[in-house]
């Protein structure tokens, strides 16, 4: 079983910044991604952004590709998803999400991911 170590949550003003952090416990692997996604008000989990192992391109979603910058260390197993001039819409809860596969990165689909984490809270005070 994988697990998710994720971090970086918390609190912080609006138009601040931060850094969630996913790291992969005990997995190893040739290709892979690994994603961000938000809670949406029926409890679906949108797709924030995606990056792979074995794919250069990254996904970010159009709401938040001028803001958001996701990163991946992959000699560490571990992404990295850099928040800049947060907003209070930004507040809610955020999963960190795995897929076998790197072509997952292309969409971004909750559908493909294999592993979640338990997830984490960002409040952006106004």
């Amino acid at each position: 079983e994988v697990q998710l170590v994720e971090s970086g949550g918390g609190l912080v003003q609006t138009g601040g910044s931060l850094r969630l952090s996913c790291v992969i416990a005990e997995y190893r692997s040739d290709s892979y991604t690994i994603g961000w996604f938000r809670r949406g008000p029926a409890g679906e989990r949108a797709a924030v952004a995606c990056i792979a192992k074995g794919i250069e391109q990254p996904y970010v979603s159009e709401t938040n590709k001028d803001r958001f910058t996701i990163s991946i260390d992959t000699k560490k197993g571990a992404a990295y998803l850099q928040m800049n001039r947060l907003r209070p819409q930004d507040t809610g809860a955020y999963y960190c999400a795995l897929s076998h596969w790197a072509k997952s990165v292309q969409r971004c689909d909750s559908y493909a991911m294999n592993y979640w984490g338990e997830g984490i809270v960002v409040t952006v005070s106004s």
